[in-house]
């Protein structure tokens, strides 16, 4: 078996074992546009390889010409698509059919990888490919959480899960950057996306960063102290989002019979003071900055230190809009429309987090959403004013 295909079979059976603790139902829950169905992730990875790549084998056949409409996400080029909001709706197919799906395309690109070359052109679209199943499967341990999560009874993904080991000393530390000409950017040979490339130089005004990420006990401190209804700490729009969401805590942060219960994958838990904030805005990271007298941190300020400080437990808001680098220049068709017309809108955050998976995080890696989503696994680490 040649590496490309052990990789390609590595990576789709990953897929695969995060969903095998599931039940049926769980697979076509939707409870908010953002979260989109386990079952849907599943179809929408699969129809990527084979509209990308397996339509190019010759004499290949599509497993069904209805999935281009059922699992296309966003791509204009490619067709029209079910809207988002319509994923929990799919009863239809099956997670029988589904299953299917995927054996299907497995076999056919498995026999045709079989035979590549190194040189085979098609290689750079495998391998957007591989990473973009990796981000679904990020996706699905998010989405899956919010489904369990939002259950009034609170069931388990997995009784015995336990959350990595913390590599937080305990003591509050910081790190001073120097000013200087600092660059920024992809540079390596391996892959990346688009977004990471045109290297660049930047000038930083020297900082001191934290060492460690924001607590749960730091953050607590924040709620006890009224952080949430002073609204000399938010942003105009966070203040508005505050008050029209009824927010009072992180998401999956419960307080029941005065104490502070949060939900995780092996259920509902008390909360542990220790344990790194996880879930939060935006917003609540820069109001939570603000009342301590901080800030976050500019996505070019995390980079240059990411290499003095231990990162990859949760997703680090910056302070940055998610912009293109000097010289961004999108692909041609549908390749062109995986990052490009995201650039509005969006906060970028910076690291890694328990959900992602092994090999599939770096420090140039740009991840970005609206300043509203606490979803995924995103925490706080502070810049001093």
């Amino acid at each position: 078996m040649n590496d490309l295909l052990n990789q390609f079979l590595t990576v789709r059976s990953q897929s695969e074992e995060l969903c095998a603790p599931l039940l049926a139902e769980d697979y076509v829950v939707q409870p908010k546009e953002f979260v989109s169905p386990p079952k849907w992730h599943l179809g929408h990875s699969t129809w990527f390889f084979e509209t990308f790549l397996l339509q190019h084998k010759p004499g290949y056949s599509v497993f069904d010409p209805h999935y281009n409409f059922v699992f296309n996400s966003y791509y204009e080029s490619v067709g029209a698509r079910v809207i988002r909001t319509d994923r929990g709706n799919l009863s239809r197919p099956s997670v029988a059919d589904v299953y299917s799906y995927r054996k299907h395309v497995d076999l056919h690109l498995s026999e045709w990888l079989d035979q590549w070359t190194n040189e085979e052109p098609l290689r750079t679209l495998l391998m957007l490919g591989l990473n973009h199943e990796q981000q679904h499967q990020e996706l699905l341990m998010t989405d899956i959480k919010y489904i369990l999560g939002h259950n009034p009874l609170f069931p388990p993904y997995d009784l015995g899960y336990k959350d990595p080991e913390d590599f937080s000393s305990g003591a509050e530390a910081y790190i001073q950057i120097a000013e200087g000409l600092y660059d920024i950017g992809y540079a390596d040979d391996g892959f990346c996306y688009d977004n990471e490339q045109g290297r660049h130089r930047v000038w930083l005004d020297g900082f001191t960063i934290a060492a460690q990420l924001v607590t749960n006990a730091a953050y607590l401190e924040f709620i006890e102290a009224g952080g949430y209804g002073d609204f000399r700490h938010w942003h105009a729009e966070g203040w508005d989002w505050v008050q029209k969401e009824q927010v009072k805590a992180p998401l999956y942060w419960h307080e029941i019979e005065g104490e502070w219960m949060e939900y995780g994958l092996s259920g509902l838990r008390k909360l542990d003071p220790e344990g790194l904030l996880c879930h939060v805005s935006f917003y609540e990271a820069a109001a939570f900055a603000a009342w301590r007298g901080m800030r976050l941190p500019t996505e070019q300020e995390w980079e240059v230190a990411a290499l003095a400080f231990n990162w990859g437990r949760r997703w680090e808001w910056t302070n940055s809009a998610y912009l293109p680098y000097p010289g961004f220049c999108k692909a041609e068709g549908a390749i062109g429309e995986y990052n490009g017309k995201f650039m509005v809108n969006q906060m970028v955050l910076r690291g890694a987090s328990d959900a992602t998976p092994l090999g599939h995080s770096r420090v140039t890696y740009r991840n970005f959403f609206h300043a509203s989503a606490r979803w995924q696994y995103s925490g706080i680490r502070l810049v001093k004013q």
